[in-house]
């Protein structure tokens, strides 16, 4: 009865379309060189819903409709650059997966250089102050004070035990 059931409610869902494959699956460009040119490009734009994630990696359908549209815009003959400017001007910065090397985000591209920098210098220096090991002999243990350079007050408590 459950088989049924089942296959019923998939044979109402592919006569009604429900599970038709999606535009960015089904419908690559013709040119194989064009389509490697829109994965190229959506490796780097991030999606908009995951975190970290290029448009070309993500099995969001929003990622999936992003690609749609550099799809389409690859078609209408728009270059690179006027393909990420479009994505650029409708969610900003962020949707590069690279940010661009220019104002504030030279922070970011030489942040992590001046970092290493910073703790090799570190490092070097404290390995100069670090004493140089020496062969000299062992000290020897001090000995036991003799009782007139003794404290006066372990004297006393000395003198209270005995008792």
């Amino acid at each position: 009865m459950t088989s049924a059931l089942l296959s019923l409610a998939l044979a109402a869902g592919l006569v009604t379309g429900q599970f038709a494959p999606q535009k960015g699956g089904s419908d690559p460009l013709a040119d194989p060189a064009l389509e490697q040119r829109v994965q190229k490009l959506g490796k780097l734009l991030r999606c908009a819903v995951c975190q970290g994630v290029s448009i070309a990696d993500s099995p969001a359908s929003m990622a999936r409709a992003q690609l749609d549209t550099v799809r389409e815009l690859v078609a209408e003959g728009k270059s690179d650059q006027q393909i990420i400017d479009y994505f650029v001007e409708r969610y900003g910065e962020w949707v590069l997966l690279e940010p661009p090397k220019s104002g504030f985000n030279w922070l970011v591209w030489l942040g992590p250089i001046a970092l290493i920098v910073g703790g090799a210098l570190v490092i070097s220096r404290q390995i100069k102050r670090a004493p140089a090991p020496t062969s000299a002999p062992p000290a020897a243990t001090p000995s036991a004070p003799t009782p007139d350079a003794e404290d006066p007050y372990l004297k006393a408590v000395r003198q209270e035990l005995e008792r």
